[in-house]
């Protein structure tokens, strides 16, 4: 493990049964308030745009604009949320998914993104993957290209990553910690 990821890590609270019993949930708001972890997880996470060559980045709502916003800053790219439906004002395309009880939806100003645009998607954990999943599609029906997905952190016992490798068809997922 790197000097990076073990202060991630250790700046990462687990929580017991929260937001049901029986779930072990993921704080990162102790990282958030630390200026030298979040320093260091966006400089982590700039690294993996510009190493894909992504002109823009793209953010999950909710957690995914905190990490996405200041790590477009740092890469020098544009930043584009991908938020729940109903949020955006003017035209905009949406994406419909399956959650574990019914379906959600995603949407992305339709203007935001185009055919020379490489979009690296950014959240904060890949759980199942759905969300992830359709803001790929979102991307590829916007005319823009995928660059890859990169995440904080991967909850690698929820299978997100199988699930999402037919949907990055060949382009990166990187997450800086996987649990």
């Amino acid at each position: 493990m790197t000097d990076v990821q073990e202060l991630l890590l250790s700046r990462i609270r687990d929580v017991a049964d929260y937001p049901e019993p029986g779930v072990m949930f993921k704080d990162i708001t102790p990282l958030l308030a630390d200026p030298a972890a979040f320093t260091a997880l966006t400089d982590a996470l700039a690294e993996i745009v510009v190493r894909t060559g992504a002109t823009k980045v793209v953010g999950l709502e909710a957690r995914g604009f905190i990490l996405g916003a200041p790590v477009a800053v740092r890469a020098g790219v544009g930043f584009i949320p991908v938020r729940k439906a109903g949020k955006l004002p003017g035209a905009t395309l949406s994406q419909t998914y399956d959650l574990e009880y019914g379906s959600a939806e995603i949407e992305v100003h339709a203007e935001d993104l185009n055919a020379g645009d490489r979009v690296l998607v950014i959240d904060d954990v890949l759980a199942t993957g759905g969300t992830a999943e359709a803001s790929l599609q979102l991307i590829r029906r916007a005319g823009a290209q995928v660059a890859g997905l990169a995440v904080l952190m991967e909850l690698g016992f929820l299978a997100g990553r199988a699930r999402l490798e037919p949907a990055l068809d060949g382009a990166p997922l990187e997450a800086l910690l996987v649990v």
